[in-house]
């Protein structure tokens, strides 16, 4: 992919640090009970998914590795929707963020699988 030098320039990763930013913002106003649950596991999933895009651009090589970490990151972005269906169940956030949230998670799963079945382009050597 010559037109993308590294994994900053992929929407996709963009898209996924700005859901972890917007992720954190809305953490600040959860119940101070739920910070060593509930609040850090939604920051952790949601700032995974880039890190798990950052490591599969790095193993690019290998098309098997590169393949396995996309998997991840969608796994990862999986996990931060449930905490926020469960932030919305707990009703910390409402619906309509909720769906907002969902959304965009949808998309950026949507933009890994797009990239896992296009594993080759983004592979070879």
């Amino acid at each position: 992919m010559s037109f993308v030098e590294g994994y900053r320039d992929l929407e996709v990763y963009k898209l996924s640090r700005n859901l972890s930013l917007q992720i954190f913002r809305l953490t600040k106003s959860f119940p101070r009970e739920e910070i060593y649950s509930l609040t850090d596991q939604v920051r952790r999933s949601s700032r995974s998914v880039g890190a798990q895009i950052a490591e599969a651009w790095a193993k690019r090589r290998y098309e098997k590795h590169f393949i396995s970490k996309l998997t991840d990151a969608d796994g990862e972005q999986q996990e931060t929707q449930h905490w926020i269906e469960t932030a919305q169940d707990s009703e910390y956030i409402d619906k309509k963020l909720a769906d907002n949230l969902l959304d965009q998670y949808t998309s950026l799963s949507r933009m890994l699988n797009s990239m896992i079945n296009k594993a080759p382009l983004f592979c070879k050597k």
